[in-house]
């Protein structure tokens, strides 16, 4: 499958820093991977993309995207109230993660899918701050590649200030690093505008639960 679809990225990629103060920063690679759409769809074919619910005030509420959790035996992730327990690597998406370590420098264990279907598909503001991230938040390098429509990706101090929107999609590599997830909530909000589907990868290294092998 994977020389049907000839997934190529950006072997030596150029990243564009923005330094957001007090240690955070940005990287972005525009158009990483290239083949994006073609890369997207297979991605969606072979994931193990489904609906979820989270409760809020005592009630069951459909989280609005389809989500799916791969990762390395043990690396479990728990976020928004729900625990995900580490599904093997398909093919396509194995070898996305091998391009993307070999770019970053940093070897990721896992990743979380979002599939947004339109523009009323979202994701709420928060900050990737969860325990599983290790003990030194200030360390943790979050990568995210979109694939397919770009939608918007807000950022916003925690503590107030200006935002910053950038339009991802098309294939493009966002890293998020330093301080950002201390100091900086993000967020994907709804539009009205019609888009098409888009699905954004989200890699992390997550610590192994204890007891729960490596």
């Amino acid at each position: 499958m994977l020389g049907v679809i000839d997934l190529r990225t950006r072997q030596t990629p150029d990243f564009i820093r923005t330094d957001l103060g007090d240690g955070a920063f940005l990287e972005e690679v525009l158009g990483f991977v290239e083949d994006h759409e073609v890369v997207m769809g297979e991605l969606c074919r072979e994931l193990d993309l489904k609906a979820e619910t989270i409760v809020l005030f005592g009630r069951p509420v459909p989280v609005p995207r389809l989500v799916a959790y791969h990762a390395d035996p043990g690396r479990h992730y728990r976020y928004s109230g729900r625990d995900h327990e580490p599904v093997t690597w398909p093919p396509v998406l194995a070898a996305l993660r091998e391009r993307l370590c070999e770019a970053t420098g940093t070897r990721y264990d896992s990743v979380l899918c979002n599939h947004y279907r339109d523009g009323s598909d979202s994701m709420g503001r928060h900050a990737d701050d969860e325990p599983e991230l290790g003990p030194h938040p200030d360390d943790v390098r979050i990568a995210s590649i979109s694939l397919g429509a770009r939608r918007t990706f807000r950022l916003r101090p925690r503590g107030g200030g200006p935002r910053l929107d950038l339009e991802l999609g098309c294939g493009d590599l966002l890293v998020m690093g330093g301080t950002t997830q201390r100091l900086f909530v993000h967020e994907v909000p709804r539009t009205r505008r019609v888009v098409g589907p888009r699905l954004n990868l989200t890699f992390r290294c997550v610590a192994p639960r204890a007891g729960g092998g490596a």
